[in-house]
């Protein structure tokens, strides 16, 4: 439980430390408006440099390791239209935790204001967020062993996206 308290903390540090960055129009990670009339607006960010992106998203699985759980997501997708049964289509649901898989924790997440004003991943400077790879890559957090496992090697990485599970 230690190690993951650690691991916990050291990131929503590095949330906390890289805010201003990642969010250039924010005077300071801790900004408090002074009077309602002070609005925040964010800048949305859909296209990145030339449109080269790497897909580092973890499979949804029912195994998979969810905040606040060591049983993972369990049961998250199901049909709720099926052609067997003479619906025009097949239509799944899906239903889990924001906090499942691949993701990136927006200020609004622990910053209230951020949240109403509209902050959201895609108003994030994505050169912050891809920097040149400083440390090891790793393939998730495992709840139960509190373990992490490396899939890649430095060497064969050159950027990387922080990502929390």
């Amino acid at each position: 439980m230690i190690p993951f308290l650690i691991i916990a903390t050291t990131l929503c540090l590095a949330s906390v430390i890289a805010a201003d960055e990642a969010f250039p129009s924010i005077p300071t990670t801790f900004y408090v408006a002074k009077t309602p009339s002070d609005d925040l607006k964010p800048i949305h960010r859909e296209v990145y440099g030339e449109g080269k992106i790497f897909d580092i998203t973890h499979r949804y699985t029912q195994d998979i390791p969810v905040w606040e759980s060591t049983e993972g997501v369990k049961p998250f997708l199901r049909l709720t239209t099926s052609m067997k049964n003479q619906s025009l289509s097949n239509t799944s649901e899906m239903k889990l935790s924001v906090h499942t898989g691949t993701h990136l924790d927006a200020p609004g997440h622990f910053h209230d204001k951020y949240y109403d004003a509209g902050f959201d991943s895609d108003s994030l400077d994505l050169q912050v967020l891809n920097d040149p790879l400083k440390q090891r890559v790793f393939d998730g957090f495992n709840q139960k062993t509190q373990n992490h496992k490396p899939f890649l090697s430095l060497k064969t990485v050159s950027m990387a996206t922080l990502i929390t599970l």
